[in-house]
């Protein structure tokens, strides 16, 4: 049986050491900020309050309260404390650990005296010397998330504490532990195995049932087969068919999900590889076959919902990624550098037929075999792997976020991801292993509408590259007025200045100077900004337009682009400007929609060659008949544009093409009019059963700088 307790705690540093209430799962220094009466950490430069408590030791103390006959035993159990930690009981140090992701238990029974107090005691966050000190450098010796220690859109915030489910529990010699059933099937989809193993001195019973609750077994052997089990598939391309296993004796029982599903990463159609011998790698195999059948994934990279983790409910998860599903993503790629969230995020993902692609807990820095790094990392590896690879919505492993590059400086060498690929290898084979992202043949960015370097804007950058898979890309934009008034002071919010308060919520220098504000890439097409309300709008509109033409046109190079992921899907905290499709906590930019859009199975899309059109060109427009489903689709599209208050009747298009697949079709073009106080040239692609899409880009008049009106979405 499980007993909760209640907590207090404190600052081990004489200067602040007062017990206060904390509250379990929770971080030990919002409890600290309660009891204190910190300011909003969401506004302006309020986070820094937290900066002075860095370095402090904490304490957690429970006076223990919890029934037990005699004979049972007696575990303090844990499914997450952040960071290094020791566990005392009345004094006594019984157990420390260095991690935040692998569960603990400790047995207390032959310690107790019936008076007992329990503490919890939390060390500083460990620090790398070896980079520069106030930066992420700081976390490439552990396995800390690195997000604490600062990054481009969470600020520095190095959270301790009790984060996640944590208990006493009695228990007799009925009880069943390490429960666990992992399902595979065969390479033709006809025959599901499943295997289970627990631990229990009494005999135990196993049943599955199926998605109505009919029994599909019953009996005592740890491996037996399934006949034409009924598959997991992900979202929009079927049912993600989940059966339901129970363990029992007679007194106790473990129960939980399974799913039947075959995954495999293939190398993509067309992938380029040397031309001469000696031969050497082609690209990275990353297209999913998922079931015998391969699939284009369209998904966003997903972050910590909270600055302090331990306030992270199921309930929040539940509304993010039901918003994801409607969003129509098929995956979630789990940026490393954020770590994993808790397990009833991936039950719903299960559930709700969302992919993930999980990376450990490595990002953007050089991880070597110093100190006890790598024993720290196959503790909390080893524990990750074993708690989540029963999930079918789990697609494969990955060592972390940009390993390879520059500035992290690792490969394949690198004895931590050689570690990593044998723990994933040992405990869970048949599930693909990445060492990071991205690799050769796919790419990251961009992260700005606009860039000459990068070869134009948004539409002319990605018409222009030839990947196999977009596992990173963004378009930013301030946020709406509504949410900077939270934000920043009055007084700062327009003109828009560097200050403190922009600054800290990534207005600036968040990577390179002027982001993710971007004022200057407004004014490029705008010119300078009578107003917030008109930036705003501006910037919307570019972000909204620029992520659509993102993902369409990702979708259209299938199938040797097999992925398009956006950076990134949520954010931690309100943000001044960013990349998101939702805001903090649950907010829907106006971008979700037009993703939304890009993103349905089946559509009539527009490849237009750029945003930004002028009076006397010659604009055009590729369609496409777009099909991401199971089944073949097909349609008629009637195509217009109109400027000002003059439409074009353009062309009809009857298309038809197979399941997962695309057609492409016939070029429109027409010579853009003189249009007096007009901002916009606005195509729309008429069709039925929500094939249609409307394009409105921006028109500019000679010599005439664009008016702005308000976002419609």
């Amino acid at each position: 049986m499980k007993f909760y307790q209640s907590w207090e705690g404190r600052s081990c540093n004489p200067e602040r050491n007062a017990w206060f209430p904390a509250t379990v799962p929770g971080n030990i220094q919002k409890d600290y900020a309660v009891a204190n009466g910190f300011a909003d950490v969401q506004f302006a430069d309020n986070y820094k309050q937290f900066v002075p408590l860095e370095n402090d030791h904490w304490e957690y103390r429970t006076t223990l309260k919890f029934d037990h006959v005699p004979g049972e035993k007696v575990f303090f159990v844990t499914h997450g404390i952040n960071y290094r930690y020791d566990i005392l009981l009345n004094g006594e140090c019984l157990f420390s650990y260095e991690g935040m992701f692998r569960g603990n238990e400790v047995e207390l029974t032959d310690k107790l005296t019936g008076k007992d107090v329990l503490t919890v005691h939390i060390h500083p966050h460990p620090k790398s010397t070896r980079g520069k000190a106030g930066t992420r450098d700081e976390a490439n010796e552990s396995c800390n998330p690195p997000v604490y220690y600062g990054w481009d859109w969470n600020p520095r915030l190095l959270i301790s504490g009790i984060w996640d489910d944590t208990y006493i529990e009695t228990r007799s010699d009925s009880y069943i532990a390490n429960c666990e059933l992992l399902s595979e099937v065969s390479d033709d989809l006809s025959v599901g195995t499943v295997r289970c193993s627990f631990d229990c001195a009494l005999p135990c019973e196993i049943l599955l049932l199926d998605e109505e609750g009919k029994e599909v077994y019953r009996g005592t052997d740890k491996q037996f087969t399934v006949n034409a089990p009924a598959l997991w598939w992900c979202n929009g391309q079927g049912n993600p068919t989940l059966y339901t296993w129970i363990v029992r004796n007679a007194r106790e029982e473990r129960t939980g999900k399974i799913g039947f599903r075959r995954l495999r990463l293939l190398r993509n159609a067309d992938a380029r590889g040397p031309k001469s011998f000696p031969k050497g790698r082609y690209e990275a195999p990353i297209t999913v076959e998922l079931n015998n059948r391969r699939i284009f994934c369209k998904g966003s990279n997903w972050v910590n919902p909270e600055l302090f983790w331990g306030e992270i409910t199921k309930e929040r998860y539940e509304e993010l990624i039901r918003l994801a599903k409607e969003c129509h993503m098929n995956i979630f790629r789990m940026w490393g550098g954020a770590g994993t969230p808790k397990e009833s995020f991936y039950d719903i993902c299960d559930r709700e037929g969302i992919l993930l692609w999980q990376e450990f807990v490595l990002a953007c820095n050089e991880y070597t075999d110093v100190g006890n790094y790598m024993q720290t990392l196959e503790n909390e590896a080893t524990g990750m792997i074993k708690k989540f690879r029963h999930h079918p919505c789990l697609a494969f492993w990955c060592g972390g976020n940009e390993l390879f590059n520059a500035w992290s400086g690792m490969d394949e060498q690198s004895a931590p991801l050689r570690l990593l690929n044998k723990l994933c290898y040992e405990l869970d084979y048949k599930r693909p292993f990445l060492y990071t992202s991205p690799l050769y043949g796919m790419a990251h960015g961009g992260y700005v509408f606009y860039s000459e370097d990068q070869g134009g804007d948004v539409m002319q950058q990605f018409q222009n590259s030839r990947n196999t898979a977009y596992t990173e890309f963004g378009v930013p934009s301030l946020s709406d007025v509504e949410t900077l008034k939270q934000i920043i002071p009055a007084d700062e919010l327009f003109p828009i200045k560097e200050t403190e308060a922009w600054t800290a919520h990534h207005g600036f220098k968040a990577w390179g100077r002027s982001r993710w504000v971007c004022q200057d890439v407004y004014e490029r097409y705008f010119g300078t900004p009578d107003s917030l309300e008109e930036l705003v709008a501006g910037e919307q509109w570019m972000q909204c337009e620029g992520y659509r033409g993102a993902f369409e046109e990702m979708r259209r190079q299938w199938p040797h682009c097999s992925m398009g992921i956006n950076w990134d899907y949520n954010e931690p905290w309100i943000t001044a400007a960013g990349n998101e499709l939702i805001a903090y906590p649950a907010k829907i930019n106006p971008c979700y929609y037009y993703v939304q859009k890009a993103m349905r199975p089946t559509l009539f899309s527009a490849r237009i060659p750029r945003f930004d059109w002028k009076e006397g060109e010659t604009f055009e427009a590729e369609l496409w008949l777009l099909n991401d489903a199971p089944e073949a689709a097909s349609g008629k599209v009637h195509v217009t544009a109109k400027v000002g208050e003059e439409t074009f009747d353009l062309l009809e298009w009857s298309a038809e093409t197979d399941a997962n697949s695309h057609k492409r079709g016939p070029t429109v073009r027409f010579v853009l009019p003189r249009a007096e106080g007009a901002n916009k040239v606005i195509l729309t692609l008429s069709a039925e059963n929500g094939m249609e899409s409307e394009y409105e880009y921006l028109y500019r008049a000679k010599s005439r700088k664009p008016v702005l009106r308000q976002l419609n979405v």
